[in-house]
Formats: structure tokens, sequence, C-alpha cells
């Protein structure tokens, strides 16, 4: 071939359309096609190389017969023919079978194509092996330098048009990249570190900061508001980035507008090719996330109603403090009410209970105030002396007992407030537990009903506590037994009834009366199982007594629990059966209070039980409601005055006046009265000349074990013993 024709063949791809535009393929099939045509080879190809994922790939094949089951061997395969190629560039191989540079290829691949002889050069960019264009033989023969050099040019060409593809495809990479990067809602920020200056920042910098981009970029990275407005946490995300680290954080960033946003960024270093040092920051805002948890978080931890925190907050919060002054605040009275007026009037009156206590937090500098139960509120003060907390607890209770206006009413709230010192509690109790403990006692107080913990509450507690885990092994341990109390016709003055009235015999105290045991049954739940022990163990004595002919009646007291239990009916049901007790001669007790707990379920199950012939009677009568509406809806056969009446009779104008009352009342409903706690003659002379039917107290007898009743009952009733 001439060395015109050569230049014609060079001029011809390097002037050709497909590599001015980078087109490799295309380059690479002319370039095989003209140097095919014009050289004495059999075939001319390029492939193309990849050592790292051991990859070959043929671009451009010219020749007769090219299956493509003639393709060179993988990377990993050949390792010493890619290293010589790498390193020498060229392989001018005259006898394929003689030379030991392509011993790695020559059966698997010359052999089965029946090539000869071969001049591979290798397509390198930046002295990177890319690629491979190789001249074949079928016949063995030495390659010219004519031919030699025009294939080292050709290869050239094929570099240069590899390398402007690249460059055009890593253009059009970067122009894509930008034109996402100016689409995306993510800021991205780029801040030389040498000058400290931003060189470049997306549009939505400007969608989230209000900041237009030409006011930003050429401008130092500290005139930016987050670094203006949080300058400790900027310094030390640049003293991260600077180590190398990645600095990440969230902060609130105040806009010029005087609006607020939330950023969540990120700022990582780089190095690029030429040394100089940036820092990358992708920032996102997140004020929608944080408005959606401020949302959660309020809901998880404020009261629906008030907003107010709730207990779950509060107890958290509680955890943390050490000192201070908890004040636990109940509402006495609040389901009553609810119930009375609707819920409507009850949300109404704990809202401006909240109301009130929110003024109260604010002037004693306290965000720690939450709505801990129903009709319960807490606060949590810093530490006072102790004038000054008598004084803020005065103040706090007169304002809570203020009217409320709700309706047309004229509402006065009944706050009951525990206070307690954090700093004191013992490890091994709450402060919050103790609130409770002191809130019991404030709610029984007479007048003001504020309690302060103290220790002698503290032991009363643990006292309680004991006598509660001992409770579970008394029913277990027959600890129990049932006392009698004689009740007294004043009419025959015969002795026809008696109250069971339950002992404890304590193994370590002795003999416990039921003031000691039974408001810590009732709040712990046993005193259903009590009760039902009580009332078994009274209706078999009942039937003892009837089985010898003692014709007396049985009062049994039943507490509020008990009764609303839902199965006190079958109970009953069942102990009349089994001891076939007389018609009237089985009593129950219940407080009148008690019974206006559900006054339509007292009403059902009192006409049950009363069809079922049992009598109904009110214990503690003249301390609760005493309203003539409500007797006459209940199926009552019998009332007890209370013995806070009967105590003073013959010194109080107003006891005896009460009690004339009740008399007058009981006889207009044709209602028996028994009247409690009888001490003195003058009392049932009393009520013997004012018609009250029967009585019961210390002046005729205690109450008795069984034997001593039996022996009481023969000595004042004879005729009763048979």
């Amino acid at each position: 071939m001439k060395k015109r024709e050569y230049q014609d063949l060079l001029e011809c791809i390097v002037n050709s359309t497909e590599k001015q535009a980078g087109n490799f393929q295309e380059t690479a099939e002319l370039a095989t096609e003209l140097l095919c045509q014009q050289l004495a080879v059999t075939y001319v190809g390029v492939c193309m190389l990849s050592c790292q994922d051991n990859q070959i790939s043929s671009t451009a094949n010219y020749g007769p017969l090219l299956p493509d089951v003639y393709s060179r061997p993988a990377p990993a395969d050949c390792p010493d023919y890619i290293a010589k190629l790498r390193s020498e560039c060229l392989l001018d191989i005259s006898d394929v079978d003689r030379d030991l540079r392509v011993i790695e290829i020559a059966d698997v691949y010359f052999k089965p194509k029946g090539i000869k002889s071969s001049l591979d050069v290798a397509i390198r960019i930046n002295g990177h092996l890319e690629g491979i264009l190789y001249l074949e033989r079928t016949s063995v023969s030495a390659w010219s330098d004519s031919e030699i050099h025009i294939a080292t040019h050709v290869a050239d060409q094929l570099a240069l048009t590899l390398a402007t593809r690249n460059a055009y495809e890593k253009d059009e990479r970067l122009t894509l990249l930008l034109s996402a990067d100016e689409e995306s809602e993510q800021v991205s920020m780029l801040i030389n570190l040498k000058t400290n200056l931003i060189e470049y920042v997306n549009q939505a910098h400007e969608y989230i900061s209000g900041i237009p981009k030409h006011q930003i970029i050429g401008q130092s990275f500290k005139r930016l508001d987050f670094i203006k407005q949080h300058p400790g946490q900027a310094k030390l995300a640049l003293e991260k980035v600077s180590m190398g680290s990645v600095a990440k954080g969230e902060n609130q960033v105040l806009r010029e507008d005087g609006r607020h946003y939330w950023l969540r960024y990120s700022v990582k270093q780089f190095i690029t090719e030429r040394g100089n040092h940036y820092a990358l920051v992708k920032a996102d805002d997140i004020s929608e996330e944080k408005q959606y948890q401020a949302k959660l978080e309020h809901l998880a931890w404020r009261c629906g109603l008030t907003g107010l925190y709730n207990r779950s907050y509060f107890n958290k919060e509680l955890e943390h403090c050490q000192s201070g002054q908890l004040i636990l605040i109940d509402l006495c009275g609040f389901k009553r009410f609810n119930d009375s007026y609707g819920h409507k009037s009850g949300d109404a009156l704990l809202n401006e209970v909240a109301r009130r206590l929110k003024h109260f937090a604010n002037v004693n500098k306290t965000e720690q105030l939450a709505r801990v139960g129903s009709d319960e509120f807490a606060i949590i003060l810093p530490m006072q002396n102790q004038m000054d907390m008598d004084y803020i607890i005065a103040r706090l209770y007169s304002q809570l007992t203020l009217p409320v206006t709700i309706g047309r009413e004229q509402i006065k709230p009944k706050p009951a407030l525990a206070i307690v010192d954090i700093g004191s509690v013992e490890d091994s109790f709450v402060p919050l537990a103790c609130a409770d403990i002191a809130l019991q006692y404030a709610k029984k107080k007479q007048s003001d009903k504020i309690q302060v913990f103290n220790n002698a509450l503290l032991n009363s507690f643990k006292e309680d506590a004991q006598i509660e885990r001992d409770l579970q092994t008394a029913l277990r341990g027959r600890e129990f037994e049932l006392y009698y109390q004689p009740l007294k016709d004043l009419k025959s003055k015969k002795y026809i009834g008696a109250e069971a009235l339950i002992r404890w015999h304590h193994p370590k105290k002795g003999v416990l009366y039921p003031g000691a045991f039974i408001h810590i049954a009732e709040q712990t739940g046993m005193i259903n199982a009590i009760g039902a022990w009580v009332l078994e163990a009274a209706c078999r004595q009942l039937n003892l007594w009837q089985h010898h002919q003692v014709d007396i009646s049985m009062h049994v007291n039943v507490s509020a629990r008990q009764f609303f239990s839902g199965n006190l009916f079958e109970q009953v049901w069942n102990l009349m059966s089994r001891y076939r007790l007389y018609p009237g001669s089985l009593i129950l007790e219940i407080t009148e209070t008690e019974l206006m707990e559900d006054i339509d379920y007292a009403t059902k199950l009192c006409t049950e039980l009363s069809e079922l012939g049992v009598g109904l009677a009110i214990d503690d009568f003249g301390t609760g409601y005493s309203s003539m509406r409500y007797l006459k809806q209940f199926p009552i056969s019998k009332l007890k005055i209370d013995r806070s009446f009967i105590s003073d009779l013959t010194v109080s104008r107003e006891s005896r006046e009460i009690v004339s009352a009740i008399i007058a009342m009981a006889s207009a409903l044709n209602i028996s009265l028994t009247a409690e706690g009888v001490e003195t003659k003058e009392q049932e002379d009393f009520l013997a000349e004012h018609r009250c039917h029967q009585a019961q107290g210390f002046l005729y007898s205690p109450a008795l074990r069984e034997s001593d009743f039996s022996q009481f009952l023969f000595k004042s009733n004879p005729e009763l013993i048979h």
C-alpha cells in the first residue's frame, strides 16, 4: 500500500461525520472496513475491554465468515497477553503458533478461526487500555512497517473518537445532573473551603429561604441566615467537616419576611482532581414534617379537652424532677355533677378549672401542669420556702373554689389539694403515688380540703399496704368471724333482730374491727369476696337460728361495689334457696349515698330483691340525700338513723328536731325505723316517746360472738330459744 493511500485512509476516518460526532461504533465500523479493503488482511476488528469487570465486547468486525463464536477471551483468561499489550501497546505476531506473547489465546481463538498472524494495537485514553484494534491473516507473514504505522494511527483515531464520545457523554450527564439539581426540592450548595465563597447553589435555596441565587453565589457562606442565627452549631459543623467527618443536624431558621422554616442539613468535604477543597451542603425543608411531628406530640402528650399535658407526659417529666413541690388537685363530687348536669356541663367545669390552673402556673413561672385523671390535675412548682408555699396553696385553693357560671347555673367547685415535697420522697415511692395518698386524707376533711404529705401519712400507707397483703390470705386462712349486735323493739321490749358485723382475727394484730381494713378492701376490689363470705356466713347462721325456731331477722351490710357488681341478685337467690330462709328475715343494708350512684340500676335491683322476700334498709340515714322522692322510689322496708344524730339527742335541739322529722317521715311512708348508737336510757326514752320502732347500741349490748349472742338472747328473751 502506498503512502498516499495510507494518508487517504486516515483522512477518510479523520474527516468522517461519524468521528466528528464522537460516534465510536460507526467510526470503528468504517475503520475496520477501510483497513480490510486497503490492506492484505483477512479480518479486522475492534473490541472493548473492561479488566475490572472481566468483560470483552466486539464493537466492529470486517472480513469473511465472522460467526459470533469467534470472540477473543475475557481478560481474566489471558492476563499475560493483556499485560503485554498494556505495556508494549502493539503486538506484531507473524506466527501465532510460535509467539509466546499470545500463547494464552492461540488455542482458544486463533486456531478455531484459522488465524496464523495477527497485529494487535492497544486503544488507549490517558494511558488506560480501553480496547484493541486487531488485524488478522490466515497465512504466516511478517507485518511491514507501513502496516504497523497505519494500524497505530487508526488506533489513535479510534481512541480520540472514544474520548470525544466520553466527553460528550460526560457533558451531557453534567448538564442533565445540573438540570435535575435545579429542579430538585433539596438545597444543593458548593462552598470553596479555601476562599469561603459559595460557588454554586440551586434554585431550591431561593424557594426555601426567599433569597435569590445571584445574592448568594460569590458571597461568603458566613452571610447565610443559618450561620448568622446558629453560630455555635455552624462552628461545630465546620470543625467536623474540616476533620473529614460528615456534619448533620436540624435547625429552625428565620426568613427576612419573618416566616420560620426548619432545615435538615448534611455537610461533607470533598477534593477535586486539581486538589481544591470544597464543602457539599445538602439541605431539606422539613417544616411540614416538624408540624406533623408537633401535631402527633400534641395528640400523644396533650389532653384533647383542656389542652394541658396528659398523665403520660407528666409522669415522664416527673421522673426527672429532683426538687420542687408537687400539687395534686381533685374535684370532689365531679362524677355526681357530671351525671346530674350532663357531660357538656362537666366539660365546661373542667375547662374553667384548667383555665384557672393555667393562670396560676403562669404567675408561678411553671409549665409543668397536666390533667392526670378525669377530674384530677397536677402541677410542679419550683422550690419555695414554707411561708411562701402556705400563701401560694391558700391562694390557689381560694381561686379554685370561686363559683363557675355554667349556662344559667352557678356552680361552686369543691377541690381537694395534696402537696408533696418531691425532694423528701423516699426512693421506693414515686411523688404522684404519695400525692394520691395525701389526697385521700384531704377529701375526708370537713373544712379546707388541703393535705401535705408527711411521714405519718407514709407510715399509715405502709400499714395499709401490709393490711392489703394480709387480706390476700385472710379469706383462705379462715381468719374472719361474724359478731352479732342485737336490735331491740322499743314497744315490746324484746330483741327482734341482729346485725352481722365482721371481725378479723389477725395473726399478729389480734382482733381488727371493720374500720381497720374495709376501706382497703374496697380500694383493692377484695370487698366483693369479703362481702360474699359475710353474706353466706350470715345466711348460714340465720338458717341455724330458724332451725331452732329463734324468730329474729338478720341484718347484713352490703358495700356499693358488691351492690353494683351485677351478681348480687343471683348470689342472694342461691342463698335463700339453699338455706330456705323465711321471707323478710334477711335484711340487706346499704347507705343512701351508695344507692344514688346509679338510681335506675339501684331501683331495678331493689325491686327484684324485694320480690325475692329480702328486706332492704338504708343505713346511716340522714347523712346523705334524705330525699322523700328517693324513698318513695325504692322499695325500702327500713331506715336506720345515723348514730351522729343519736349521740347528742339530750343536748342538741337540732338533733332532736332532725330525729323527730325522720321518725315522722318514716311513719308517713309506713317504713320501719331503727336508731343506731343508743348508749343512754335518756336516748331510749326519747326514741320510745316519739315512736321510733327499734334501737341498737351499747345500752343493750356490743356486737357478740355467736355463742355469747345466743346466751344474751336466752337471758333477755327466753321464749325465743327452743
